[in-house]
């Protein structure tokens, strides 16, 4: 499950927050909002929370500050280094979206930010089908990440980053493992959920999937 990014995961560690604070130019776009995004997550969020991809643990801190239980899951010993010492009070275990500990707490929401791209997409499906038996009746997945509405659009932001000369973000598009909306939609309803998605910004999606019967 996306271990090839675990080595850059380690390396971007101390200089991640900088880059969602929108310090990198390059990426200012792509973390637009980041922290209205991650406070709205939280909000939709119910306790008992799992959390893949904790990275720094910042919309942990935001969750665990509406005195929810978060269990975290993040695969780059760096990152939880980080994420420990910003937010003390949750649980954060190594592991990732298709591997991680049994954990024996009830869940009722599964929550990830500009994370679940990094699956390929037999992947997303798996781990779709894992989150359908972890949650409880009526659980919610709620997520948020980048998201192409189709090919064209998926081209066209590549397009507009080149001519920015933002580079490394035009190889990020075509590189990692951005889905097509209606790709990611058909994966919730084949598993039995409703999903329902919203666009944040010019990359950023609000994807909410409840568990049906």
């Amino acid at each position: 499950m996306g271990m090839e990014f675990v080595d850059l995961f380690n390396q971007w560690a101390s200089s991640y927050d900088d880059t969602v604070a929108g310090k990198d130019p390059e990426y200012r776009e792509v973390f637009e909002g980041y922290d209205e995004m991650l406070k709205r997550l939280a909000e939709l969020s119910v306790s008992p929370v799992m959390e893949f991809g904790v990275g720094t643990a910042n919309l942990t801190r935001k969750v665990i500050d509406q005195n929810k239980v978060v269990l975290g899951i993040e695969p780059s010993s760096e990152m939880r280094r980080i994420a420990k010492v910003k937010c003390p009070e949750a649980a954060i275990y190594d592991g990732n979206f298709l591997e991680y500990p049994e954990l024996l707490t009830p869940i009722r929401s599964i929550i990830s930010s500009f994370a679940f791209h990094h699956l390929t997409t037999s992947e997303k499906v798996e781990a779709i089908q894992s989150f359908r038996n972890r949650l409880e009746d009526e659980g919610e997945v709620v997520f948020i990440d980048t998201i192409f509405k189709d090919e064209e659009h998926k081209q066209q932001l590549i397009k507009a980053a080149e001519k920015q000369g933002f580079l490394n973000l035009a190889q990020d598009l075509q590189e990692e493992y951005y889905p097509f909306l209606e790709e990611l939609r058909e994966m919730f309803v084949l598993n039995g959920f409703e999903v329902t998605f919203e666009q944040l910004n010019k990359y950023a999606w609000l994807i909410q999937a409840k568990k049906g019967e």
